[in-house]
């Protein structure tokens, strides 16, 4: 809150000569609001053998000090120092400032301190700072004032505290301050990493991770969350989460498997690159509530190559708003995805326990897995345009001269077998569409739903403008042939991209196999289309190959697309059953 002083004090603030040093160390710290102080991330590397923060904060290169209002708040005036936890005397010194800064000598030591040389309104403020060797080994905490006039200002402003390691290879910005512009929405991280590893699992802690029984202090490609109780009465409770993502990694408690009502902290960047945790309340498929992040403590982050962490103490009540308070079995939500300028966007993964679990019992929770009806999904659209339909295309385009001259129903056999097939390629992929929308019952976001959109829509298109054609001695013919033909094409590259998004959704596997074996499989039927279609052009062009010989080779190529067609669409059936 701003607090109104004396003319004499108004004067000690706002000077900008020595004694304004001595005055800042002396002045109470009131409660504040509406004003922010950032550590920025120096993303340069630290010389070898030199002291390093793990906010990547060294002795030759300096840090990045970030003075933020809101807009609607400005501040005129301000004076900032570092300063060993616990002292009133300035450490380190600062090297550069803005145009309307200047440094000042606090304590005798030059450059220790900076302020400002005008009264212009500001919002932001950066400077730089690096500390000295002797300096090394003391947690170190940035102190600043702000002036908003002559009757308001705000002091003791404080950064998280900063913590002198040996060399680390978690290096994350911190950002935030108690308060930020945010407030009861944000806490304050500590600039040191989280350190989480699966360490204690089902000893002291309940775990949850995708893969399974991951290690996130060894496998980068781990998403883990863990709880341990720290008191009798389960009133506090230590949390850790952390996994790769562009945005944020989040856990949730729920009454059920499905989003909607649950209890979520989200550890995310901010619109400046760092680490925030903050605390929401999901109501479906929309942006979660922000919540004021209550009683929270020893809060740690870290971000490095996409890997965020968050570790905390709450003693905030679980609360689902359907359930009493002496409920204790929630089921834990997972979910990540990306952010844009701090706002999260929708997930683009999430996993769920199989069943509730009580947070006091320490456990390695499992994960429930996929829904049956979306490996049901999956497993429709693989069989649609990775099989049936590929099959449908090699007989329309190559096997028109396999049972030359004989019909069925008054029609062409190849013709016969080409509408069959593709006919339960479209039903498919119409019942696989209807399954996918029935268990999400909204939309997933992302791309894959898109293209399957894409694919459903194109697919139905395709037979209606087939029973729309003209004759086959019709002077426009070749229209529909080439529109059939391309949309075909168009259809078959959609379906491939759409079952690669959908597999990385599903594909849990550290490795990713699933994306690999896929790969394969495309590999696999370019190959043979390709040989196919020599084969085919040869035989027009070749005056002496007999006929059958051609019908031959061609019908040696389909059945070894067959049957490497089917061992790759087995492989990917399975790994679908055991996603």
């Amino acid at each position: 809150m701003a607090v109104k002083v004396s003319p004499k004090q108004q004067q000690q603030v706002l000077n900008l000569a020595q004694d304004v040093c001595q005055a800042a160390a002396k002045i109470p710290t009131p409660k504040h609001t509406g004003t922010a102080l950032h550590i920025l991330r120096d993303t340069r590397m630290c010389g070898e053998g030199e002291g390093l923060f793990q906010s990547s904060i060294c002795r030759v290169l300096p840090a990045g000090v970030q003075l933020q209002a809101p807009p609607s708040a400005p501040f005129t005036g301000f004076l900032l120092q570092a300063r060993a936890v616990g002292g009133r005397s300035p450490v380190g010194s600062f090297t550069r400032t803005p145009v309307d800064a200047q440094f000042l000598s606090c304590s005798h030591t030059p450059n220790s301190a900076v302020s400002h040389t005008s009264d212009s309104a500001k919002t932001s403020v950066t400077v730089t700072w690096r500390t000295t060797r002797s300096d090394e080994t003391k947690p170190i905490q940035f102190h600043a004032s702000f002036v908003q006039s002559f009757t308001t200002f705000w002091v003791g402003v404080t950064s998280p505290t900063l913590n002198f390691t040996g060399p680390s290879t978690s290096t994350g910005p911190s950002t935030g301050t108690g308060p930020s512009t945010s407030g009861a929405n944000t806490v304050p991280p500590t600039a040191s990493s989280p350190g989480i590893s699966s360490s204690s699992c089902g000893v002291s802690k309940v775990c949850l991770s995708q893969p399974s029984n991951c290690d996130p202090a060894v496998d980068t490609n781990c998403y883990f969350m863990s709880a341990t109780v720290l008191t009798s009465s389960d009133a506090a409770v230590h949390y850790e989460i952390c996994g790769p993502s562009d945005g944020y990694v989040s856990v949730g408690f729920s009454d059920d498997q499905i989003m909607g009502n649950d209890d979520i902290y989200i550890c995310g960047l901010d619109h400046m690159g760092g680490v925030q945790l903050q605390h929401a309340f999901s109501t479906g498929r929309t942006t979660p509530q922000t919540l004021p992040l209550g009683h929270v403590s020893n809060v740690s982050t870290s971000v490095q190559d996409r890997l965020i962490s968050c570790s905390f103490t709450s003693m905030n009540a679980i609360s689902t708003q359907r359930t009493s308070a002496s409920n204790t079995s929630y089921y834990i939500m997972f979910a990540h995805g990306p952010s844009a300028n701090g706002q999260i966007q929708f997930h683009r993964g999430t996993f769920i326990s199989s069943q509730k679990v009580d947070l006091s019992k320490p456990q390695l929770v499992t994960n429930a897995g996929l829904p049956q009806i979306i490996k049901a999904h999956g497993a429709l659209m693989l069989i649609a345009w990775m099989s049936t339909g590929s099959v449908g295309m090699i007989v329309a385009r190559y096997l028109k001269g396999v049972a030359k001259g004989r019909s069925l129903w008054g029609k062409d056999i190849w013709f016969v077998v080409h509408v069959a097939v593709m006919c339960v390629t479209v039903a498919a992929t119409v019942i696989a569409f209807i399954l996918s929308f029935s268990s999400v019952k909204g939309w997933s976001g992302g791309a894959h739903p898109v293209l399957g959109c894409l694919v459903m829509i194109l697919s139905l298109l395709q037979p209606m403008v087939a029973l729309l054609r003209c004759g086959p001695q019709h002077p426009l013919r070749f229209l529909f042939n080439w529109s059939h033909v391309l949309n075909a094409v168009v259809i078959k590259a959609l379906a491939v991209a759409a079952i690669f998004t959908g597999l990385q959704r599903v594909d849990s596997s550290s490795d990713q196999w699933l994306i690999k074996v896929m790969g394969g499989f495309v590999g696999w039927e370019t190959l043979l289309f390709i040989l196919l279609d020599v084969n085919s052009k040869c035989s027009v062009s070749g005056a002496d190959a007999s006929e059958s010989l051609k019908i031959k080779a061609g019908l040696l190529l389909v059945l070894l697309f067959c049957l490497g067609n089917s061992a790759f669409l087995v492989a990917l059936l399975v790994g679908i059953g055991m996603s």
